[in-house]
């Protein structure tokens, strides 16, 4: 059985039809081609996955796709603003802090979300953020 679904995703208003069973991680990539947002572990532990949904940041291989209808997503194609990047990203880039790359994005998108609520995050926060 399929669902239809609509949202927003990186400010633009986007439809498909999906199975119940359809992680936001799959609509993202397979049916939106936004290959950005990745699966690490397939446990929903390492955050790799992260975008942000009505402004908060939440592991997409943990949602089903179907529950976000009519939700805002960010990933990390959306956070630039065309060729200028978001401070967080330039942060990443200057300090180095892209290792592989593979994580990354999910680890940029976790940032933006930490900071925008905690201003001056302790360790501790910072290592517990996306739990």
């Amino acid at each position: 059985m399929t669902y239809s679904i609509k949202m927003t995703v990186n400010g633009k208003e986007v439809a498909g039809e999906v199975e119940g069973r359809t992680l936001l991680v799959q609509f993202l990539r397979e049916h939106l081609r936004l290959t950005g947002t990745h699966v690490g572990c397939d446990t929903s532990q390492c955050g790799a996955c992260a975008v942000h949904v009505n402004g908060r940041a939440v592991k997409s291989c943990s949602l089903l796709a179907t529950h976000l209808d009519g939700c805002e997503v960010l990933t990390i194609e959306g956070l630039a603003d065309g060729d200028k990047l978001h401070p967080m990203q330039e942060a990443f880039k200057k300090l180095h802090g892209l290792q592989c790359g593979f994580c990354t994005p999910g680890m940029v998108m976790s940032a933006v979300d930490l900071l925008k609520n905690k201003k001056n995050p302790s360790d501790t926060e910072i290592r517990e953020w996306l739990e």
